[in-house]
Formats: structure tokens, sequence, C-alpha cells
């Protein structure tokens, strides 16, 4: 935390700059070149060779009398400065020497020189500040342990520490390469309502809001997209997707957050298993063009992306690693197993379903991957199709990577008569008290009756880029929410 009187005395010195006619915060610099782009273009200018004008922050200073050594840092690289009185000019010096502290963001010119030990730096010929910082940076910022004030100043967490600026650059790149895949597979993105009448194509508990131009209630989206995705099946679009953020109004740990990025593609007239082997080809190429590599450290595991892919029966999985058989078990013998294995769970509007959901997610704590879940049950796959030869399973499969899912698929449902019996189902169960059972989508179903050819849609969120950086996704999050923090603090 910063001493009052270190910031009043930076206040002091913004109202002496504004005395003596220097405006602290200018709209506009004459830079010409970037740290990086001078350093690399050394040679071309040094002087008599042109003059150089950059701009950034100032990162350090070492006054010895007529002569101030400092670094200037912008978002390519940093760069030693030289000022001397005589270059300067000695008022021009006296005011810097005065006024200009650690933090102020300065545009300098002059020429380029080598010092004695060999290290590219500038003499400075000339300065004009840019931007007066009124608090000075932290001086023990990099290795700070407590997450929330790191994550609460997360532009300070990313100017000392590289490896964040490093993160969150190869988050661009995660999303972009994904992008651009889907594109060159000739998907078309959309953009579809963030604000729902009906808040559906997932399992989730959602945000509600007021939407005072209509005067109803609203739901922020849980999926991204996928009913209106899937009308866009009906309109005669064949292969669409989108990346957006979507919100769930429920708990936070690693994996979960309440806001974040998802992708979502839908192709007409492919199955789960076409879903399949383009989603592998997606996760290979984000890998490559992201890290590098398909090679990872992830929790306890490590993942080879580039291996064969395997695939993991769900009914089977759990039979093997529980010794239930969960489609001819029932309600009560599955509350006996999560309690006899200690899985918690949330007994607030269980049911079947619900406790299904929790034996998998024990289950797959201790699978590796890279590979694909397949086989689910209808009863927890409201919206896809079934499988042909055995209508209790479905057609849809999830990506399963270092014991978590990474992914969601299925061959889509498109018969409006399954479609509506299974909503029916599901709103019994929300109104049983589940608050992540779907609601009734009379809008979807009616679209679906004027025909949706066949379809594979895939959903794949933020957390996968969690889980290639081994970290937390709140703390792969440029900005995550954050509790207010009290004003007197």
């Amino acid at each position: 935390m910063i001493k009052a009187s270190e910031r009043q005395d930076r206040l002091k010195k913004l109202t002496e700059l504004k005395k003596s006619g220097l405006n602290p915060y200018p709209s506009k610099t004459g830079r010409n070149h970037s740290v990086s782009q001078a350093l690399a273009d050394f040679e071309k200018i040094t002087p008599g060779r042109g003059e150089l004008c950059l701009a950034g922050r100032l990162r350090s200073l070492r006054a010895h009398g007529n002569l101030t050594f400092a670094h200037l840092e912008d978002g390519s690289g940093k760069i030693q400065l030289a000022f001397s009185k005589k270059e300067t000019g000695p008022d021009s010096y006296k005011i810097f020497s005065k006024y200009i502290d650690v933090g102020d963001f300065l545009e300098v010119k002059g020429a380029c020189f080598l010092t004695k030990a060999g290290e590219k730096s500038l003499m400075v010929k000339a300065w004009r500040i840019l931007a007066k910082a009124i608090r000075p940076l932290p001086e023990k910022w990099h290795g700070l342990t407590d997450e929330e004030e790191r994550l609460r100043k997360r532009y300070l967490d990313i100017l000392f520490n590289p490896e964040v600026k490093e993160m969150f650059i190869k988050r661009a790149k995660f999303w972009q390469s994904m992008r651009n895949f889907m594109v060159s597979r000739g998907f078309l993105e959309v953009e579809t309502p963030v604000l729902e009448n009906t808040a559906g194509g997932a399992d989730a508990k959602p945000f509600m809001t007021h939407h005072n131009a209509l005067d109803l209630n609203v739901y922020l989206r849980i999926s991204m997209g996928e009913l209106w995705q899937k009308k866009l099946m009906v309109a005669g679009y064949e292969k669409t997707f989108e990346i957006g953020r979507m919100f769930r109004n429920e708990g936070m740990d690693a994996e979960h957050l309440q806001d974040f990025t998802d992708m979502e593609f839908y192709w007409a007239y492919a199955d789960y298993e076409m879903g399949m082997s383009l989603v592998e080809e997606l996760f290979k190429h984000v890998a490559q063009e992201t890290f590098g590599t398909f090679k990872f450290k992830i929790k306890k595991f490590v993942i080879d992306l580039a291996k064969p892919w395997e695939k993991y029966d769900y009914q089977k999985t759990i039979l093997k690693k529980t010794g239930l058989d969960i489609l001819n078990a029932g309600e009560k013998e599955i509350i006996n197993q999560l309690d006899r294995l200690g899985i918690k769970y949330d007994k607030k509007g269980f049911n079947i379903t619900r406790g299904i959901d929790n034996l998998w997610k024990y289950c797959r704590q201790s699978i590796a991957g890279p590979g694909f879940l397949v086989n689910t049950p209808v009863m927890i796959s409201p919206l896809a199709k079934r499988k042909e030869g055995n209508p209790e399973l479905t057609q849809r499969f999830q990506v399963i990577i270092a014991g978590s899912e990474l992914g969601n698929g299925y061959s889509e449902l498109n018969d409006p008569v399954d479609q509506a019996e299974r909503f029916q189902a599901q709103q019994a169960l929300r109104d049983a008290g589940d608050e992540e059972a779907q609601t009734y989508d009379h809008e979807f179903v009616e679209a679906l009756e004027y025909g949706m050819p066949p379809a594979c849609g895939f959903g794949v969120s933020e957390r996968l880029f969690a889980f290639l950086m081994n970290k937390p996704m709140r703390e792969c999050q440029i900005f995550p929410l954050m509790k207010p923090r009290p004003l007197n603090s």
C-alpha cells in the first residue's frame, strides 16, 4: 500500500507542472519508432543519421549530478535513456529532475549511442510529459502471493510480470486460431442474442435481469446461441459458429466461472462421428498455433494431443470404476453409491439425473485423455439425438482431457415431437426444484416443426485455454469479477 504522503507529493508536482505552463496530459505524441524498432534499427539511427522519437513509461531513474539515466518502456520493449543538462538545456533538465518520477509517461527525442558497457541507449535532446502518474508503482509487486490483490489490480500484475502479459497474448492467439480454423472449414461466424426470454441450450442456472423498454424479465444466455444457431439451420445456413460471452449463475472454482468466453459450431448434414473428427483437428490446430506444441503438463497428467484419441463408454466406465450399472439402478441405489464413495452432492432439487452426473464426474477424474466420452444416456442429454439401435443412449460426445470435460457435442435432435417430450421432462424437473434443468422453449419447438436438417453441434469454453496453461480459469481471465473493496481500504 502506498503512503498518503507519496501521493500528495506527486499531486503537488502535478500542480507545479501546470503552473509552469506544461500540459501533463497531452492528447498526441510524435512517436516515430517503438522501442523494439529503435533497438532493431539502432545502427541506422546513430548521431547524424536521423532523430528518434520514442514514447513510454519511465521504469527507473538514477541521477548523477548533471546526468540522469533512466529506462523507458513501451509495449514492445525497454531502452536506456540518458538525460544531460548540456543536451536538454539547464531549464528543461531542472524541470525534469524536479517533477518527473518513475511511472510517468514521457515522449523523448534524441540520438542513439552505445555506452561504455555496450548498452544501446538514447541521448535525450528534448522531452515532453505525456501522463503524470499520481500513484507510485509498487516496489515489491513481483512475486506477490495475495491472489485477490493481484487480480484486483491486474494492470499491475501485467506490468510487472512478463509471463502474465505473455499469457494474455496467447489467449488472443487461442481464440483467433480457433476462429481462423472454423472460417477455413467454411463456417460462417454469427452473432445471436445475449438476452433471452428463455434460457436454453444447456443445463445451468441463469442470471435474470429486467428489460425496462419491453417491461419483462429476461435471462443472460447460458449457451453460445445453441437454439438460435439451430434455427439458422432451419433457415438454410449449413455451417455456423459463434465466439462470445456466456453466463451461468452457479458455483465458482478452478474450472468454473459465472461469465466466460465460449465457442459453439453447428454443421448441417454431419453427425457426431464427423464432429469428433473435426474437433480433434480443431484442438490440435489451436494447440500448435497458440503454444507451438501438442504436449502439456496439466494437473497430475502429461497430455499428448498428437497421440490417437480414445473413446470412453459412459455406462461401462461408471460400472468399471464404481460397480454400479446406471441404466438399471434406481435413485436410492445411486444415493447409496454416492454416499459410499464419499461424493458430495447438492441435495436441493436432487434427482436421478443429477445423481448419475455426480457419479460420472467422480469417475472422470482419473482419465487422462485425450479422448471422447460417448454413449451418454438420454435422461442427461435432452438436446442430443438418440442412438440408432439403442434409444436409451444418445449420439453425444464430450472431450476428456486431464480428468475433466473440455467440450461437448452431439448429433442434434431435429425431431420436434421427441424434443417437445424431452422439454416437458426437463420442465418437470425444474418445477420440482432442479434449477439447472432446462425450460420448455415453445418457439424452438415451433421452428423445428418447419424442418431442420440432420446436424452436429459442439461447444468449447475458455476452460480449454486454462487447462493448456495449467492454471485456474480465474487466473486466465484478464479482469475476473471481484467483490468490491471498501472505499476506505
